[in-house]
């Protein structure tokens, strides 16, 4: 007995020897661990990873850049029941423990030696958070030990509360969800407010196995985890009995809302911004918790798109159908996996893929991806005639099995208003929409395509392609730079031209028809080639070129041959948008910008220039303010002349030859005149400065595309019913491109409409048939907005009544006269045969055929 005490005795002695030496191994090998530990400085300056989020300028979210999709919530926001559900889940002894549930560790431990696995953790809340912060999810003991020597760490550096609401907002649940409020978001679409009972222990059940468990992966496993969550809360009396069982027998209702997330549709900008700002600030963007607001107008953006999806769906229909995209036999397919079969053709918003199930005379029964079976009559199928080149169809179809065939793969579209189903197809050819505001150069809308999950190319800005006669506005204000009149008259006959560029070459006006001597005015109402052509030999190619500029246009991009009078160039529809922006406002050049403001997570707004905002848009009535002051100021400096000579005779003499100082609101001295004068002389100087052509120049111009919606190529444009519109079209050679851009003094928009790939758009597809429409579409949507203001002649204009043939000055009773603006002092004088007292200039060397 005496032995076996001895023994037991000894044993014990080395068992706690031991024991001790494992405890200061353990101690030891913990204080190694310290240094790569976080400090208690950088635990309380933890940062949330907040993605990027755009809005427009309505405050609609239209996008979200991040791998963490996180929207911050405090813990004074957050629901009690929310809250009372985690603890009881995931640590009920949170607020009474030091970080570490030593228990729980050694029970955690004994489970796992005895499974020989690492399966549990037993982590509070504090080293959960430890371990999303500053550590990696690996299952180890190294990460084990530094777990839960950080959790010490962050409860002597962190209250409770600080620890649970970073808890909150850091915690994935699934579906990159990272946080409570974007789950509540992401799983059922609503604030954490808004929660139902079965919907806070849904989502107070996802920490333990996110990924696998959540309820749009496995609603099953995530249902009995609810109610598991549901039972703690009614054993600790958080809920009563009713409450428990009427959220125990809740159906799970969560689903997929990360389309609810974003509020408005604008793809096409929200990727523009998303690279600017990605230029700007680097990878950042994902997680600093930027919020910008670009000056998108949700309204017009959704207008823009409307009108530039249902123009080239117009043109795409008036050129026949091309075809099923393909073909499904359906003795292999039940009607579930054929809906299934579905999911791999591309859709595009009410474009619909669908399979055609069969085909009665003048009708198809068709099978879409929801599994529902549609019916289209002949009303929406007759359309349908067979494509066979851009210029000719097939003939009007009888029959349906004329155009499907059971077994084929088509796109089919709902009309709203009735619920009729019609046969579509994505349009093969693209385009692009920019509307700016003329004077501050802002955004208002911009769409790059038809649809940006099927193409992310963005033609807006990124497709250089030739404009056409959109170029001649800018040709012509050169030309009436260079002395010639909107009365002047030049030939519309043939010409030939050679050089070393061109050879010999035979420019031809777009009708085929010639004329013979034209006024500017008609001239460019029909967009006669011709008269462009002589207009820019007789300016000489250098001297419009340097003109061109003024506008934006890059002069290495500009062709040093006469086809520049034809738009041989390239530009893009932001690129036109922005130079004929400058005969809307007046003269003055404009940088189209698309970002308003930056503010960062703890919402101070960031200078868009890191340096200095030294090109900041000019505000509404910026420049118009700053002429008016600079006049009032003027006028109160010669009042303030005055009143130093006849001074106020009850304060003359007084303050001991001292004068009193005024001051302002602030208490801060207010600007003298002078200074009053001399900031208003700035304003107006850099008011000056962005000027691109005289304000003269630009009514003359503009004046004149008026006349070209008036009685020219754009009278679609009459429609609107708006008398201060102007605008030109645009056609390419062989109709590879199609444009439209037009203004009025507040708003202006370009439209192309054009293949990826340029190729011919059609014989009769103009400028005015594929582009006008889709701009009259969205300007007849927006002008309201922009009440109507007539244009009025700036000082320096004057008017004369001339004869429409002659272009000569003739009398009032002349039925073919009419009154014509010119620049003062280029008024036609009698026998003077272009009209403007010109020669037509000489071609800067080159030699000039006649301009009559």
């Amino acid at each position: 007995m005496k032995l076996f005490l001895k023994i037991l005795r000894q044993a014990t002695i080395w068992g706690l020897s031991l024991s001790a030496a494992m405890g200061i191994g353990l101690l030891l090998y913990a204080a190694t661990l310290l240094p790569q530990l976080p400090t208690i400085a950088e635990i309380r300056q933890v940062p949330l990873n907040i993605p990027l989020r755009i809005y427009n300028r309505d405050d609609q979210l239209i996008a979200e850049y991040g791998n963490e999709r996180r929207i911050p919530v405090s813990l004074d926001d957050t629901p009690t029941l929310l809250i009372n559900a985690i603890l009881a889940t995931e640590d009920d002894r949170f607020y009474h423990h030091t970080g570490v549930d030593v228990l729980g560790i050694l029970r955690a431990g004994w489970n796992n030696l005895r499974d020989r696995s690492r399966g549990q953790g037993a982590s509070t809340i504090t080293m959960q958070v430890a371990r999303n912060f500053f550590l990696t999810p690996e299952k180890t003991y190294v990460r084990k030990i530094k777990e839960i020597l950080l959790a010490f760490h962050m409860e002597r550096a962190l209250t409770k509360d600080e620890i649970l609401e970073l808890y909150l907002n850091k915690i994935f649940l699934g579906q990159r969800a990272y946080g409570f409020a974007a789950a509540a978001q992401i799983y059922y679409g609503v604030e954490l407010a808004d929660l139902s009972v079965p919907e806070i222990a849904m989502l107070a059940g996802l920490p333990k196995a996110p990924s696998r468990d959540n309820p749009i992966s496995n609603p099953q496993r995530a249902a009995a985890r609810r109610d598991h969550v549901l039972n703690r809360l009614y054993q600790r009396g958080w809920i009563d009995e009713f409450s428990y069982n009427a959220a125990v027998q809740a159906p799970v209702t969560a689903a997929r809302h990360t389309a609810d997330v974003v509020d408005a549709q604008a793809p096409f900008v929200a990727e523009m911004a998303h690279r600017l700002m990605l230029e700007r600030f680097g990878e950042s963007v994902y997680r600093a918790g930027y919020k910008v607001i670009l000056t998108i107008d949700g309204e017009y953006q959704f207008e823009a798109d409307a009108a530039l999806r249902k123009g080239l769906l117009d043109y795409d229909r008036r050129h026949g159908f091309r075809g099923p995209l393909d073909n499904l036999n359906l003795d292999e397919y039940d009607p579930e996996s054929l809906a299934e079969a579905l999911q791999q053709y591309p859709k595009s918003r009410e474009l619909l893929p669908a399979v055609v199930l069969e085909n009665d005379e003048q009708t198809v029964t068709a099978l879409i991806r929801s599994g529902e079976t549609i019916h289209i009559d002949w009303a929406r199928l007759k359309w349908a005639k067979a494509y066979r080149t851009p210029n000719t169809t097939g003939p009007e179809p009888t029959a349906a099995d004329e155009i499907v065939q059971p077994g084929d793969i088509v796109h089919v579209s709902q009309a709203p208003a009735n619920g009729e189903w019609r046969l579509d197809q994505l349009p093969a050819v693209s385009g692009a929409l920019v509307s700016l505001d003329t004077n501050t150069g802002a955004i208002l809308a911009l769409t790059g395509g038809f649809d940006y999950y099927l193409s992310k190319f963005n033609r807006a800005t990124q497709a250089q392609r030739q404009p056409g006669s959109n170029i001649k506005p800018f040709i012509y204000s050169a030309a009436l730079e260079h002395g010639f009149t909107a009365g002047s008259l030049v030939s519309a006959a043939p010409i030939v031209v050679e050089d070393d560029l061109e050879g010999v070459w035979r420019p031809q006006n777009y009708s085929r028809k010639f004329f013979g001597p034209t006024r500017l005015r008609k001239a460019l109402s029909l967009s006669l080639n011709l008269v462009s052509v002589r207009l820019v030999r007789a300016m000489g190619v250098d001297a419009t070129i340097r003109h061109l500029a003024k506008f934006g246009f890059d002069p290495d991009r500009l062709p040093r041959s006469l086809s520049l009078a034809l738009g041989s160039t390239t530009a893009t529809p932001l690129d036109l948008a922005a130079g004929f922006a400058v005969f809307a406002n007046g003269g003055r050049h404009i940088t189209p910008y698309l970002i308003e403001r930056i503010i960062d997570k703890d919402g101070n707004e960031i200078a868009l220039n890191p340096d200095e905002c030294v090109d900041c848009p000019v505000e509404d009535g910026v420049e118009d303010d700053a002429v008016a002051a600079a006049e009032e100021t003027e006028e109160e400096s010669t009042l303030a002349d005055n009143e130093k000579e006849e001074p106020d005779q009850a304060g003359e003499g007084e303050g001991d030859g001292e004068t009193a100082q005024v001051v302002n609101g602030d208490g801060e001295p207010a600007p003298t005149a002078i200074e009053e004068e001399e900031t208003a002389a700035d304003a107006a100087e850099e008011y000056e400065e962005d000027r691109a052509i005289s304000e003269q120049n630009a009514f003359l111009v503009t004046n004149l595309l008026q006349q070209v919606i008036q009685t020219g190529t754009g009278r679609r444009a009459l429609a609107l019913q708006r008398n201060d519109l102007a605008g030109k079209t645009g056609t390419t050679n062989d109709y590879r491109d199609a444009w439209f851009s037009g203004f009025n003094p507040d708003i202006v928009t370009t439209v192309f409409v054009g293949f990826d790939n340029p190729s011919h758009l059609g014989l009769r597809e103009s400028g005015a048939v594929a582009a006008l429409p889709i701009w009259v579409d969205y300007m007849g949507a927006v002008l309201d907005d922009f009440p109507e203001r007539e244009q009025t002649p700036p000082a320096g204009i004057t008017t004369r009544f001339i004869n429409r043939t002659s272009g000569q000055p003739t009398g009032e009773d002349d039925s073919e006269g009419y009154f014509e603006y010119y620049l003062e002092g280029t008024e036609p004088v009698v026998g003077d045969r272009v009209g403007g007292g010109v020669s037509g200039g000489s071609g800067e060397g080159e030699e000039s055929d006649s301009l009559f």
